[in-house]
């Protein structure tokens, strides 16, 4: 998760999920009554529309000009990125999530890495 914070904490783009806070005093109470102390969290936005996997499945086919509204803001997204030599390494359909207006925000950053210079 360490390695999450420090990738979240240098994306600063329209299309990637922001991060708000982190820390690691973390507090779990389980339905037990045991507590569960000293927890690594990450406080996000909140994106209200949900994964992009699931309006797939709603919609079914979207067509060319649906298609290419949401691959436009993709790559804005993955070229930004690449430009911090960024690495995401679990790009699907359940990790990109979409708010009510229908932009796209990257997301779960746990696989990510900086490529290093060859």
């Amino acid at each position: 998760m360490q390695n999450e914070i420090t990738i979240l904490k240098n994306l600063n783009h329209c299309g990637i999920i922001r991060m708000m806070d982190f820390g690691d005093a973390g507090q779990v109470v389980k339905p037990s009554g045991r507590v569960i102390s000293n927890l690594v969290f990450i406080v996000m936005e909140y994106v209200t529309g949900g994964l992009l996997f699931d309006l797939c499945q709603t919609m079914g086919a979207m067509g060319e000009d649906a298609g290419r509204f949401f691959m436009n803001q993709l790559v804005d997204s993955l070229d930004y990125m690449h430009n911090l030599r960024c690495v995401h390494r679990d790009l699907k359909l359940e990790n990109i999530l979409v708010d009510d207006k229908l932009n796209l925000k990257i997301a779960d950053f746990g696989f990510a890495c900086y490529k290093s210079i060859d």
